[in-house]
This record gives C-alpha cells, sequence and structure tokens, in this order.
C-alpha cells in the first residue's frame, strides 16, 4: 500500500522538479541543497535568498526576447527593468545589476537608492530610470535633484496631468516623460478602470495641449501596465492592441517617442503543477508589436520590461518547525508552527496568496491532513489550503522526528510589506535571514545577513 507522502507527491505531481528532489533517507533538496543542514546550521524560524536564481531568470528573459526579436526582424532594443519595491534589499539590488539590468521606482524615497547604488559604483548614470508611481512634491524634488545630476536616461512616467505641472519649469535640463496607460481592469475586478495612470482617449490631447510646447521636455515611453500581469488570455490581448493604436497615434505626432514598457509582470510558480509559457508569450507580444508597427509604417519602438516578483520571487524561501499537534475535535488537526503566517509571509493572510508548501523531511512517513496555525493570538493567522486542493497534506506529526517545512517562491513582497525587524502582531520576532550563494569554483556558501530580531531591539523602538 503507497501511504507514504512521497508517493502522494510523485502520485500528484511530475516529481523530481528542476528546483526540487529528495534523498534517500526522505529530506527534501533545493537545488542539490540540503535545506536541513540548513536549518541543523542556522535553527528555524529561518528565511533565506538563493541569490543565483535571480540571474537565472533575468537572463532567460533576456535570451526569450533576443530569439523573438530574430525572428520577427525586430529593429528595437530590448530593456530589462528591475521594479525596486519587490524587494529593496542591496543584496537583491546586488545580483540584479551583476546582468546589466535598468532599475524602476515607485516612491520619493526609491531615490535614494539610486544615489547610493552610484556612490558605490554600482550603476552608471546612463542606466534606465524609469520613475513610476503617484509623484508626491518631494519625489518630484528627488527626480530633478537626480537629472540634475546628470542622469540622462531617467524617465519620469506621468500617472497624473498635476504631476506634469509639478515638473515644469523646475530645470533647464532635457526632461524625459513617459505616459502610464489607465487601462481597464478584467470584468470580475473591483473597479472598471485603473486608479493609475491617464485615459486612452485622453492620452493624445494632454501631449498636444501639455507637453509639445514645453522645449525641455519630451515625451519618450507609452507605459502599458495590466494589474493580472502579462498572461495568455483575451483581455490581455485587447488591451494589448488598443495600447498600441494609442502608441500609433502618439507617434505620427512627436517624434521623440520611441519606447513602449509593456508594464505587468511574468507569473511566478505557485505550485508545483505550475505551466506558462514564457517564450510563446514574449514572442506573441513581440510580433503583435512588429506587426502594428509594419502596417502602419512606424519604427518598432524599443521595449521595456518591469519584472520584479518574477525576478526576485523564487529565489526566497521560509522555513518553520512544527512545535506541536493540537487534535481539535474529530476532524481538525492544527500543526503550530514556531513562527507566524501574518508576520512573515502577509500575502497568505491579506489576499490568501498560496505558495509552494513542501516538507524537509519525513517523507518516508505516511500522511495526514492538517491545518496549518501561527503563533499570534489572532484567529486569522492559519494557512489551510494549497493552490491545487483545498487542503494540506503533510507526513504524521510524530513529536519524536520534528518536522520541518518550507513556503517557496517568498522572495517577492513578503519582507517588503511584514518589514526587516521593526514591530509587528504580538511581537513575534523577525525570523533569522540567511544569503545563499556560489563562489568562483560553483561551491555553496551560505552567509547570515540578519539574526533573528532580538527583544532589545523590539523595547527601543517602543519606548521602554
Amino acid at each position: 500500500m503507497k501511504n507514504k507522502y512521497s508517493d502522494l507527491i510523485e502520485q500528484t505531481f511530475e516529481f523530481p522538479t528542476e528546483e526540487f528532489r529528495t534523498s534517500s533517507d526522505g529530506e527534501l533538496l533545493l537545488r542539490d541543497i540540503s535545506l536541513m543542514k540548513l536549518v541543523e546550521k542556522h535553527g528555524t524560524p529561518l528565511q533565506f535568498s538563493y541569490l543565483p536564481k535571480i540571474s537565472e531568470n533575468i537572463q532567460k528573459a533576456k535570451q526569450w526576447f533576443s530569439n523573438a526579436f530574430e525572428e520577427h526582424d525586430y529593429k528595437g532594443k530590448y530593456h530589462y527593468c528591475y521594479c525596486t519595491k519587490s524587494s529593496h534589499f542591496k543584496y537583491v539590488l546586488k545580483e540584479c545589476l551583476k546582468n546589466d539590468v535598468h532599475l524602476e521606482t515607485s516612491s520619493a524615497y526609491d531615490l535614494a537608492l539610486i544615489k547610493k547604488l552610484v556612490d558605490h559604483n554600482e550603476i552608471k548614470k546612463d542606466c534606465f530610470i524609469i520613475c513610476n508611481g503617484f509623484k508626491t512634491e518631494q519625489y518630484i524634488d528627488n527626480i530633478i535633484e537626480l537629472i540634475e545630476l546628470g542622469f540622462e536616461n531617467l524617465y519620469v512616467v506621468i500617472d497624473n496631468t498635476k504631476e506634469f505641472e509639478l515638473l515644469k519649469n523646475r530645470t533647464d535640463k532635457k526632461i524625459k516623460l513617459g505616459i502610464r496607460i489607465a487601462s481597464e481592469e478584467e470584468p470580475k475586478f473591483a473597479f472598471y478602470t485603473s486608479r493609475l495612470g491617464i485615459g486612452y482617449k485622453d492620452i493624445v490631447p494632454f501631449y498636444e495641449n501639455h507637453i509639445k510646447n514645453c522645449s525641455n521636455i519630451e515625451l519618450k515611453m507609452l507605459h502599458f501596465f495590466i494589474n493580472t500581469g502579462i498572461r495568455d488570455t483575451s483581455y490581455y490581448w485587447n488591451e494589448l492592441r488598443k495600447c498600441l493604436n494609442v502608441y500609433v497615434q502618439l507617434k505620427r505626432i512627436c517624434n521623440p517617442l520611441d519606447s513602449l514598457n509593456i508594464g505587468g509582470g511574468f507569473p511566478i510558480k505557485k505550485n508545483l503543477n505550475f505551466k506558462y509559457d514564457y517564450a510563446y508569450m514574449v514572442r506573441e507580444i513581440v510580433s503583435q508589436i512588429k506587426l502594428e508597427c509594419s502596417v502602419k509604417n512606424i519604427n518598432d519602438p524599443h521595449i521595456f520590461t518591469e519584472f520584479g516578483s518574477y525576478t526576485v520571487g523564487e529565489s526566497g524561501g521560509t522555513i518553520y518547525k512544527i512545535i506541536h499537534q493540537k487534535k481539535q475535535n474529530d476532524r481538525e488537526k492544527w500543526n503550530m508552527i514556531d513562527g507566524s503566517f501574518m508576520t512573515t509571509l502577509p500575502d497568505a493572510w491579506a489576499i490568501n496568496e498560496r505558495f509552494i508548501l513542501l516538507p524537509l523531511n519525513n517523507w518516508n512517513l505516511s500522511y495526514e491532513r492538517v491545518l496549518l496555525g501561527g503563533l499570534t493570538c489572532d484567529s486569522d493567522d492559519y494557512y489551510n489550503s494549497e493552490q491545487h486542493v483545498n487542503a494540506i497534506y503533510l507526513p504524521e506529526f510524530n513529536k519524536d522526528k520534528p518536522l520541518y517545512i518550507g513556503f517557496f517562491n517568498t522572495g517577492a513582497y513578503q519582507e517588503s510589506l511584514s518589514g526587516q525587524g521593526g514591530i509587528k502582531h504580538c511581537l513575534i520576532p523577525s525570523p533569522k535571514k540567511i544569503l545563499i550563494s556560489k563562489n568562483e569554483k560553483g561551491e555553496i556558501i551560505d552567509e547570515v545577513f540578519e539574526p533573528e530580531q532580538s527583544v532589545e531591539s523590539m523595547m527601543k523602538i517602543l519606548g521602554y
């Protein structure tokens, strides 16, 4: 009878995968890295970042676009941008910048990060900086400062007409603009039109009435963003065609316009059955842009992408120990973790996001259906289902063989939303964070980025 946890996984998924396999003694390996050895060395709860995955994903995307450009004889250039809001940490930016990428910012203080990178010779002033997001006066001030410092490829993406008024007459140097399109959201969305950007019908009049006659301001980019990301749906292709129609109209009256930013990212793996043809999507996007430009007899625009989750998401993971099992009734078994979902995986609590969940050990034991509970006293601090099924199955709880579990592909947004350090619900501390990389010989090395948060640091923040 096949009732081991390993049997369940092999019957349910195509396993092992590119990332995961198990050892003969029933322990999980991530890219041949023994996660149990990390636990033995560092303890739990534990967050980690496998940095080589960031470079791997960037290079894959660059190759997909290179292949598509060659296939369609596309004359524009491709620029890969990393949107810093996904994870602002220096180790992420440092890994990204090894791959000749550009950067997208979202707020005034993002630009302080840009200045730090220049000071440390991580980027040059000709790097493309795409300034997105709602522009406060502080954000505009910081943008002008960078322009004055000589950032020749800083693009200010206008979200509303007021931002243009704040920019005017601030500098004699050239200001390069983008305009963000306020795309229509999917029918099931909570609202009809994106709160960000300028409506399709208003863009050309806005250019003619405001931007056209400003001598030191030129429109360089049209920014197209879909909230649900780049997906093979009729909704996505319809919005892209509408965007291309606006681009063609603008290009005919605005010669400096030469770039199309297809914001909205690629999806990442959230379960072991994940299927997505990245290469096909890139080919189809390039094909549609090329076709529209050829038919309308205009030059192929440079293509910018802003990949955040795709860049950094699959590099991260969070590990917990099951410290107790509670049997509340005849049906429910609660496995209690030594951390909190609300404080370490906030998307799991706030938007019901699901991640790849696998045990690190005990794959040779039989399995059981469980619920997972966090350490806070909040009734919402739980995790109760996988994306592929409305249940969680894990190896049976055995107090003599402690069980460890890992949530994978958690590298985007989770630490930014929960905050590294700081004060969290029920004063649950931030877990230890380690960085995993490879040395010149290709050997795996790990180092502590931040130890588990101390009670002293929390008391200081609280004023005690």
